[in-house]
């Protein structure tokens, strides 16, 4: 089958012509050939593998190229990397692997296309379309990879077993790309990642996280979180949220099951945000619910404290996982330990008071907390849908009501601690923080408005209260 005409850039004329100077052969492989098959979005990044050196290959093509784009080399991988026209295209010459037990690491050796298209997690990937001058746009499908893209469905060129333990990271590979494409895992390979499951141990942090973003990123990242739980994965890596995979009865009352009560909230939000920290926030929101979780017979069964909870071990996973501990995992935190909020005040008859609090802790994040707390609704119950719904758009239209008569977002004292010295001629004491803080209780409480004058009068009376006069 020849696919020449799909193969319209010029990055692969100029790639062909190069090939041809150095006399070695070249193919354009994975993720490009797959989508370009199964005619989904171009994604800005090709490979190119060469029987040869691949870095040669990169160097030719620069030379040839208009404007000579700088060329990345990494001689440690054998690999090479150009920009062209916000395309990345990275060269790696053809070569064959082999693993240690205790490393993901392999030991490379030149080897054919053959021997690459070996190496590739899944036949999906290991699709080739030759750039060569003789055969241009022919594909090479050693292992029938256009049949499981016809049957959807993932599966490994070779022993999944030997795939797997050779390279745990394919197994979260194996399901992130089942989520996205919304293929099948073939049930050879998935049963072989329960049986590698522990393998997942070797992987660093960083990696597994990059793939649970994108699991994330998807349209409906539960399909892949219900596979990492099927398969074992998920209880090693977020043994916080398979946690939640219990229901327990007591005296004829059971609670719901927080797991996938979970799953739910994370595809609920996917529509309206496309922030992965956002939907971290979702994932992780109920996480402190296993560990307060108790039973009284007068309430029932309550999980007291779960968000602050939850907020502390949210921080242990991003450390755990090696995530980005500054305002991300702060931003995740916050939402996480506000996630009850808009919930209990859309319950409630919503006070400004209580509208001037929330926005006030919230800050620029009301709005992301706003589309959580409304993912958070998976009740079947159609009355009580439509009524959660409507009160929290009664919260919101509250919130803008506030805002634009109150100004507490990023709320700043409209009277500094500096000038209540200088009011009491008073050095840095006690008295200061309580009179700020005064302050910005009675803002939000309503008592005075955020103004000056108001803010002024108000210190100058609370003042006198605690001893202290006017100079």
């Amino acid at each position: 089958m020849n696919y020449k005409s799909a193969l319209n850039n010029k990055i692969f004329e100029v790639i062909s012509q190069a090939s041809q100077e150095l006399n070695l052969e070249s193919y354009v492989i994975g993720g490009f050939v797959r989508d370009l098959l199964l005619k989904r979005d171009f994604k800005k990044d090709i490979d190119i593998v060469a029987v040869g050196s691949g870095i040669e290959l990169a160097l030719k093509v620069s030379e040839l190229l208009p404007k000579k784009p700088k060329v990345q080399v990494f001689k440690n991988y054998g690999t090479a990397m150009l920009r062209y026209k916000e395309i990345d295209i990275e060269f790696v010459g053809a070569r064959k692997e082999s693993y240690h037990f205790e490393s993901r690491n392999p030991v490379v050796e030149n080897g054919t296309l053959e021997d690459d298209q070996n190496r590739r997690d899944f036949t999906i990937n290991a699709l080739a379309l030759s750039l060569n001058s003789e055969n241009f746009g022919d594909l090479v499908d050693p292992f029938d990879g256009l049949t499981a893209l016809k049957n959807k469905t993932i599966q490994t060129p070779l022993d999944p077993d030997i795939t797997f333990s050779d390279d745990p990271l394919r197994m979260l590979r194996g399901i992130r790309f089942a989520t996205q494409l919304g293929f099948e895992i073939e049930e050879n390979s998935l049963n072989s990642i329960t049986k590698n499951a522990e393998r997942i141990k070797i992987i660093s942090g960083e990696r597994i996280v990059d793939e649970l973003n994108k699991i994330l990123s998807t349209n409906k990242p539960s399909i892949g979180f219900l596979l990492l739980y099927k398969t074992g994965l998920l209880d090693i890596i977020l043994p916080e949220l398979t946690a939640l995979n219990q229901v327990e009865e007591i005296e004829g009352q059971t609670h719901k099951n927080n797991f996938y009560h979970t799953l739910e909230v994370v595809d609920n939000i996917c529509p309206n945000t496309d922030d992965v920290w956002l939907r971290w926030s979702a994932l992780l929101h109920d996480i402190g619910k296993a560990p307060t979780k108790r039973f009284n017979k007068k309430q029932g069964w309550t999980f007291h404290g779960h968000e602050f909870l939850g907020g502390k071990m949210a921080k242990k996973i991003f450390e755990r996982l090696r995530m980005p501990l500054n305002h991300k995992m702060k931003f995740v935190q916050k939402m996480v330990m506000m996630s009850s909020r808009p919930i209990v005040l859309s319950q409630d008859l919503v006070t400004d008071s209580a509208v001037r609090r929330l926005v006030f802790d919230a800050g620029e994040d009301v709005e992301s907390l706003m589309t959580l707390c409304e993912a958070d609704i998976t009740t079947k119950n159609p009355s009580k849908f439509k009524k959660y719904h409507q009160n929290f758009e009664l919260v919101r239209k509250k919130i803008v009501e506030v805002e634009e008569r109150d100004h507490v977002r990023n709320f700043q004292p409209p009277i500094s601690g500096e000038e209540i010295m200088t009011i009491f001629n008073l050095q840095p004491s006690r008295e200061i923080g309580i009179l700020k803080e005064a302050v910005k209780e009675a803002i939000l409480e309503g008592e005075i408005p955020n103004e000056y004058q108001a803010a002024y009068d108000f210190v100058l009376n609370r003042g006198e209260k605690l001893g202290l006069k006017k100079v």
